[in-house]
């Protein structure tokens, strides 16, 4: 069998002891990175969110424990701090720990506050990146984040706090020529769609709603701030979504591939 980049050096297998943050990507199996394939596939112990599709899952090696620590809306399995905690535990049994999060360990993952409880008990750890649910959701639905003609910058925002509010800095939020990404927005549409036009933006600014990007079950909802709460309401939208404001929602039509099969 041909190894891909056979002279580039690797970091080896996985090691016990270790806890290995990997990023599973935004659904797509195939859009695992390498390294996460080794990794999850040499795994004793997995702990995982509700995000991480099934297919990705069938990779994991069919021996490890599984442990389901899935964040829902109103619904946490294991609450964060408890988590914190139980990776530092596996991984004192000498095991080979997986925490599988959906996109990128550190982008909304919570991965930050589970590395320093592992560094504070020192845990040996290791963070696999990877592809986050901006760009690989944006890519699949044909909106680039980025584009000469209309947004020279990004913004990822969370759609709502730790607290459970959507306090965000909506000056900063509603400028022209960049676009805004939001990840957990979909209870919050209205609100946000409304603040982004009380703060600069006009209602006809274009505006998108993805859900579950880059499976089989991705559907794509577009509009403006003034229409997108309604349409995505009456097409009856379900988590996980992205919610993607700006110009460059305009190129859908033209750059949309993967629905279109």
């Amino acid at each position: 069998m041909t190894t891909l980049l056979p002279d580039f050096p690797t970091r080896g297998s996985a090691v016990p002891g270790t806890v290995y943050l990997v990023g599973a990507g935004p659904g797509d199996p195939e859009l695992l990175t390498l390294r996460a394939l080794r990794i999850i596939a040499e795994a004793d112990v997995l702990v995982y969110d509700n995000l991480v599709s099934q297919p990705i899952l069938d990779q994991v090696n069919p021996h490890a424990e599984r442990l389901y620590a899935g964040k829902e809306r109103g619904n946490h399995a294991v609450p964060q701090d408890d988590l914190n905690l139980l990776l530092v535990k596996l991984a004192r049994q000498n095991k080979r720990v997986v925490r599988l999060k959906g996109g990128d360990p550190y982008t909304f993952g919570r991965g930050g506050e589970e590395v320093e409880t592992l560094k504070e008990n020192g845990i040996p750890f290791e963070v696999v990146p990877g592809i986050t649910a901006a760009a690989g959701v944006a890519a699949f639905a044909g909106i680039p984040l980025t584009h000469r003609n209309y947004a020279q910058a990004c913004v990822f925002v969370t759609g709502h706090l730790k607290d459970g509010s959507m306090n965000l800095d909506w000056p900063g939020l509603a400028r022209r020529r960049q676009t805004v990404i939001i990840y957990m927005g979909l209870h919050g549409l209205s609100h946000l769609c409304a603040q982004l036009v009380a703060h600069g933006l006009p209602p006809d600014w274009p505006a998108a709603i993805v859900q579950q990007g880059t499976t089989p079950e991705q559907r794509t909802v577009t509009g403006t701030l003034a229409t997108l709460p309604a349409l995505a309401e009456a097409a009856q939208l379900k988590a996980p979504t992205l919610i993607i404001v700006g110009e460059v929602v305009r190129l859908k039509d033209r750059l949309a591939w993967f629905e279109k099969g």
